[in-house]
């Protein structure tokens, strides 16, 4: 299957409680992708404990191959107990997609995973074991392109218990509205951050559990070619744009000479817009075959700072509003963060004299320094990078 897997979750933390009881972990096999959903027992920093304890064990026997009996049977012996009500675990969910097109999921004490296919809810058949005395539930199905999986913890389906609904918002309804929500080009990130929203407003902000959605889309594996920068030998010129042109891929060009290079090359008209979108950037160009042509360093250091927020920051409606929106920077960053599997940059190394700092005591170019960057902003949000400089 020449497929992706885009992957993404959010949580909230229970009100009053720094650190969050449940924990996601994503991992990538060379043969498949994970996605892990624990939820520890209680709630603040033991929750936490006993939930990142649960995932890293689980995580790491996965990923060594380990069958869900080892797993299940570590996890019981290695967790401590609690001694008010003498059991201690976390419940989990664990997804796994495997290149090939097949899918495996098992759920011990956690609401069961949404799968929606094709605009509907799928029924998918599961069979129950019992390990060391817990039952789990396990699936086996065929993955579909747009196939979408919804991990939960319970805390969403108790969101809003006695405040806004009586007895929460039930598994049901969460899956109704999550349907509604889904739409073929909606990426995981975008999913995730409005089921954790609609949590959240059900709980009027006072979150009364760790609440979690870890959210799993089957996509086609897009590629982006991204060209900046002249290269050090004009003679390499062709050499870049033949490089750059020769798989399928949506090309974006950073930088007014890197444009002029392959209008050069390939004969092509560069038609500058004179719309400021935004009056801090340069606007955008437009050229046959690119889906986008910028300005280079203001307008990629906008773009990076946008995926480094994706990565490391609270990602809300505030911020998929300033993603949206028609300037260069926030279109590149849009490009990668829900648009991409595999990010081919294309970097010519010739020092725009520009783009040197007079204070640095050596030779550091800020365009070499933003594609080091966007390279490892992109590999944590789980894509493949490759960079060829020129």
């Amino acid at each position: 299957m020449n497929v992706s897997i885009d992957t993404s979750y959010k949580s909230l933390n229970k009100h009053h409680e720094e650190l969050c009881g449940d924990k996601v972990e994503i991992l990538k096999t060379n043969d498949s992708h994970i996605l892990i959903l624990s939820d520890g027992m209680g709630s603040g920093v033991k929750a936490n404990i006993l939930a990142t304890l649960t995932s890293k064990i689980l995580g790491t026997m996965f990923l060594n191959g380990a069958s869900i009996d080892e797993c299940v049977e570590t996890i019981v012996k290695t967790l401590p107990v609690c001694q008010e009500r003498q059991i201690a675990y976390s419940t989990f969910s664990i997804l796994q997609i495997f290149n090939s097109g097949e899918g495996y999921l098992v759920e011990f004490d956690n609401p069961s995973c949404v799968f929606i296919r094709n605009e509907k809810l799928l029924k998918v058949p599961y069979m129950e074991r019992t390990i060391e005395n817990k039952t789990v539930r396990e699936y086996h199905f065929q993955v579909q392109l747009n196939d979408c999986f919804i991990l939960l913890s319970d805390g969403v389906i108790h969101a809003g218990v006695g405040q806004v609904l009586n007895f929460g918002w039930t598994w049901n309804s969460m899956a109704e509205y999550a349907l509604k929500s889904v739409k073929s080009t909606l990426s995981a990130s975008r999913l995730a951050t409005m089921l954790i929203k609609a949590c959240k407003d059900l709980y009027n902000d006072i979150p009364g559990d760790d609440t979690t959605v870890a959210v799993a889309r089957v996509i086609e594996r897009k590629v982006i070619n991204l060209f900046t920068g002249p290269p050090t030998n004009k003679k390499d010129d062709a050499r870049l744009i033949h490089d750059f042109m020769e798989e399928p891929a949506a090309r974006i060009i950073c930088g007014g000479t890197s444009a002029n290079i392959a209008a050069r090359i390939l004969n092509r008209k560069v038609k500058t817009s004179l719309e400021y979108t935004d009056s801090t950037l340069p606007p955008i160009a437009k050229m046959e075959g690119m889906v986008l042509v910028t300005e280079g360093v203001l307008t990629l250091s906008r773009a990076l700072a946008l995926m480094k927020y994706y990565v490391d920051g609270e990602i809300n409606e505030v911020f998929f509003d300033e993603l949206d929106k028609e300037n260069g920077g926030s279109m590149i960053a849009k490009r990668i963060i829900e648009d991409c599997s595999v990010l081919n940059l294309f970097v010519g190394k010739a020092v725009n004299e520009a783009h040197q700092n007079p204070g640095l005591p050596f030779n550091l170019s800020i365009r070499m320094n933003l594609v080091v960057q966007i390279k490892e902003a992109a590999l944590k949000m789980g894509k493949e990078v490759h960079i060829k400089y020129y």
